[in-house]
């Protein structure tokens, strides 16, 4: 059943419409103008439109246009006692499904209805999957991919249990572990291996995205409700229906959209930015941070009843240095996968190579072990990695020494080179994710920008 609105200023036949229409099962909304259609359509929108061509003021064509205008998927049936080849032409070519002649059989007109209302279907279902395709396609080239989980260990075969046991359910879940600990990879596996595998897995990067910006991503927005927004665009909330959101850097939220999103949890509805129709949601939320969220809520930057609503299933994820007899293990993936992807011959690891890798504390956890086989396997030049080829790694290794500059020089420049020296090792740490440096070094992302530009740096951030 639809939504339809008919536009029809002759009174009787508006209202033997409207009762035939809403007989049927449908939603409908009468006006006599077009100046009335558009007093309704804000506040209910509508999946098909009904309106005769000639009307007081603005014409039936002019309904058309604006409508395909607003909203080019929604389908427009015209009406005329007047009809020429001429016009039902132009009608056609603005977009319109059908111009119908009066009079007119309801049932004909009910059937015809009824057909329009299965294409606009068609073509909802068909831009959401393109939506979700061009979402996914975005996300191929950001989101970090380490193939499956791996790892033997003691903490790595508890964590599967509880990924098999928790799958099941359809409750929230909130994943804690430090930065590059797979806490993403631990989200699609337990999508994975839930009841709703077959929908799609959705993931927002809070952290990356301001608070404005992140609440048109997660409710969508309707046309118009700021500058910028040309046509409604559907949320990652509407993307994800019927599969799973993960909701990474959950703690570096703002307060609005806190509020939103205790809503969507508690009630399963949320509205678009700047729209007034409410939209059920059928979506399991899985949320992740590398902070203390109970901190976070202690010092009021995270409601509490949110944090809650999310802790219904709490995964810790271990660091690398505290399951170090997984690094052999993910060392031999990490090289079989990069070799191959490189195009050269698989690569060995030498002994020593091997007992370095695996007395390194790794603070950058396994996406660090990974850029650090890299590195190795880009400079090694025969078919071993040896302790030569993680030199960079060995003096990370050694105990830090304070920063001293050399010699005496201006305060100002001794103190600028300190600060790029830290900006530079943010980034590193960082991966070149901009919120993520800027929570390194406790600063404000618009300080961090204006920094990054002030030492040519800003082509480093991502």
């Amino acid at each position: 059943m639809g939504r339809i609105l008919v536009v029809e200023d002759n009174e009787t036949l508006r209202e033997g419409i409207a009762e035939v229409l809403r007989e049927a099962g449908h939603q409908v909304t009468a006006a006599s103008s077009a100046e009335e259609a558009w007093q309704h359509w804000p506040a209910e929108p509508s999946d098909l439109v009904l309106t005769d061509l000639k009307l007081p003021g603005r014409s039936g064509l002019d309904v058309l246009r604006e409508v395909k205008g607003r909203e080019p998927l929604v389908e427009v049936i015209l009406l005329t006692a007047y009809g020429t080849i001429e016009v039902a032409v132009e009608a056609m070519r603005a977009g319109a499904f059908d111009f119908l002649i009066k009079p007119i059989r309801m049932e004909h007109l009910v059937a015809k209805i009824d057909q329009a209302l299965q294409v606009h279907a068609d073509r909802l279902a068909l831009g959401r999957e393109r939506e979700r395709r061009e979402y996914l396609e975005e996300e191929i080239g950001e989101a970090y991919n380490a193939g499956e989980i791996i790892g033997r260990s003691a903490p790595m075969q508890a964590l599967y249990a509880t990924i098999d046991k928790v799958a099941r359910a359809d409750s929230s879940i909130l994943i804690t572990g430090e930065s590059g600990t797979g806490k993403e990879l631990v989200a699609r596996a337990i999508h994975l291996r839930s009841p709703r595998r077959a929908g799609p897995f959705i993931r927002v990067h809070c952290g990356a995205l301001s608070e404005g910006v992140l609440e048109s991503e997660l409710f969508g927005h309707e046309r118009g409700a700021f500058t910028g927004a040309v046509r409604r665009r559907r949320g990652r909330f509407e993307l994800a229906e019927g599969g799973t959101l993960f909701l990474d850097e959950i703690a570096d939220v703002g307060p609005a959209v806190q509020v939103r999103l205790l809503r969507v949890l508690q009630e399963r509805e949320f509205e678009r930015v700047g729209g007034e129709e409410t939209l059920r949601s059928n979506v399991r939320v899985v949320a992740a941070t590398n902070r203390d969220m109970q901190a976070a809520v202690a010092s009021g930057e995270f409601r509490e009843d949110l944090f809650y609503r999310l802790y219904v299933i709490p995964i810790h994820l271990p660091p690398l240095r505290e399951r170090k007899d997984d690094i052999p293990l993910l060392t031999e993936h990490f090289l079989e996968r990069l070799a191959q992807s490189m195009g050269r011959s698989p690569v060995r690891i030498r002994d020593g190579a091997m007992r370095l890798l695996t007395l390194y504390d790794w603070p950058g956890n396994v996406r660090e072990l990974e850029n650090a086989l890299e590195r190795a396997l880009v400079l090694c030049d025969g078919e071993e990695i040896d302790e030569g080829d993680l030199v960079s790694l060995m003096q990370r290794s050694a105990p830090p020494r304070p920063w001293m500059p050399e010699g005496i020089r201006p305060l100002k420049e001794a103190v600028e080179a300190l600060e790029r020296t830290l900006l530079e090792r943010a980034l590193e740490q960082s991966q070149g994710i901009k919120a993520e440096a800027a929570r390194l070094l406790d600063l404000k992302p618009s300080a961090l920008y204006y920094k990054l530009e002030k030492y040519g740096l800003h082509d480093r951030v991502r």
